[in-house]
């Protein structure tokens, strides 16, 4: 393994324990010390504007109905989150952050916007030109990887 690889391995491991650490970390010694990880990213994929149904927050996450169901009840009875049925057809289920969920919502947001102005601090246009190119290749390889597993292949 050339040094480049070596290094370049050895950040990408770091900066992705040290991500979920750190979100941990501030989820356990914060206002919302109720939550798991799962449940904040949970919160993120509802959105703080409109209410979205199930099947949407599911895909987005990329788990079941069922996963989410159990996630999304612990949130109710945590007070996060709302559910209601659709007058229109009783089989969708929308949920909503209430207040509470909103506010656990921009301070994960707030953590993330940080992160970001932190990276790109002191960078050059060109320097966050590349960042982003580099990124972007990395996140392809995650997605194509995911469905080649999701696929049993």
């Amino acid at each position: 393994m050339s040094k480049s690889v070596s290094v370049l391995n050895e950040l990408l491991v770091e900066l992705f324990n040290d991500i979920l650490s750190i979100e941990q970390n501030a989820i356990k010694t914060g206002d919302f010390s109720d939550l798991s990880i799962t449940e904040m990213h949970t919160i993120e994929a509802i959105g703080k504007e409109k209410q979205r149904t199930m099947s949407e927050v599911a895909t987005d996450l990329k788990i079941t109905i069922g996963t989410l169901s159990i996630a999304i009840n612990s949130l109710v009875r945590k007070g996060y989150v709302e559910k209601v049925r659709s007058e229109k057809d009783r089989r969708i289920v929308y949920v909503t952050l209430n207040k509470k969920g909103k506010l656990a919502f921009r301070i994960h947001e707030k953590f993330h916007n940080e992160m970001v102005q932190q990276t790109i601090s002191g960078l050059s246009e060109e320097e966050e030109e590349v960042l982003i190119k580099a990124l972007e290749k990395l996140n392809r390889f995650f997605k194509e990887s995911n469905q080649i597993g999701e696929k049993g292949e």
